[in-house]
């Protein structure tokens, strides 16, 4: 069995509809997939039609956008209700706070000599419930002033980047609480890319599982190196946590992330869904002591 827990549609900032990233998974030889979007959930109707006609298993998932210190962490969750209050509330104050900060950026590239239009970002929106940098980012390409998102991230996109805007995040420890409160399962994604280490070293690992009750860590992804992933599955072993791989797909807006460059092993999966099944079934307990109380 093939699982492939980390993915990104059109409805976030992937290149392929759900039908499509469904479809092309089928064809990559996954027998499981989680559709992730970004702080929404609006593709996984499709998504799940989809699976229905190519077999494939599709998880309910989303990628949560949260921080530590002023620094980006993401947290995906998987079999959270996303109709659920506080974590509906929170997810689209994060929407809106994406789409907000458009203008903005957009200021600041004008004044760095490479200018696109509101309009021209908009284009590659598609089916996304709000507007992100890589939206953003494929404006940049077709305009010409980059060669693909990576360069635009590079040189002007990124957290600290010279046409970086901040906008609302939620601290991860509320955000695992909100997944928790939602029934869900809450797995730092890439805990080490990017230069992540320093913001989640293992000691904050730990206090997160500690006090918070963090699920687990994705191991194995294309950010991580030898080294990162050899280190963070003892450290996923030494915390009792689960310890996922996967593959981050964007489809074409992400270079090496292809379908199943990374997978999850089988028996963590059943642990997953075993843990996200007793999560909903302490929410059901929950709501009916609440309910006749």
């Amino acid at each position: 069995m093939r699982i492939d827990l980390h993915t990104h549609s059109t409805v976030s900032d992937g290149t392929d509809t759900p039908a499509e990233l469904i479809t092309k998974a089928a064809a990559a030889g996954l027998d499981v997939v989680a559709l992730t979007d970004h702080d929404t959930v609006d593709g996984l109707p499709e998504a799940l039609a989809a699976g229905e006609r190519v077999g494939i298993e599709v998880v309910d998932g989303l990628e949560l956008s949260c921080s530590r210190g002023g620094q980006s962490v993401h947290l995906l969750a998987y079999g959270a209700d996303a109709t659920d209050g506080p974590l509906a509330t929170e997810m689209a104050v994060v929407r809106d706070g994406r789409t907000g900060r458009l203008l903005p950026v957009l200021a600041k590239l004008a004044t760095l000599g490479v200018p696109v239009t509101e309009e021209q970002v908009m284009a590659f929106v598609g089916s996304s419930p709000s507007v992100g940098r890589p939206h953003i980012a494929d404006a940049l390409v077709a305009a010409g002033h980059v060669a693909d998102r990576k360069e635009a991230f590079d040189r002007f996109l990124a957290d600290g980047g010279p046409a970086h805007v901040s906008r609302y995040t939620i601290d991860v420890a509320r955000g695992i609480d909100l997944v928790h409160g939602a029934g869900g399962v809450a797995v730092i994604a890439h805990p080490w890319g990017r230069g992540r280490e320093q913001v989640l070293p293992p000691d904050v690992l730990a206090e997160l599982v500690a006090e918070q009750g963090l699920d687990g860590i994705e191991v194995d992804h294309q950010d991580h190196d030898l080294a990162a992933r050899t280190a963070l599955r003892r450290l996923a072993d030494e915390l009792g946590v689960i310890g996922t791989g996967s593959s981050d797909y964007h489809g074409t807006g992400k270079v090496d992330h292809d379908l199943g460059v990374n997978t999850t092993d089988p028996r963590t999966y059943a642990r997953l869904i075993e843990l996200q099944r007793q999560r909903a079934a302490d929410r059901a307990r929950a709501r009916v002591g609440r309910m006749s109380g």
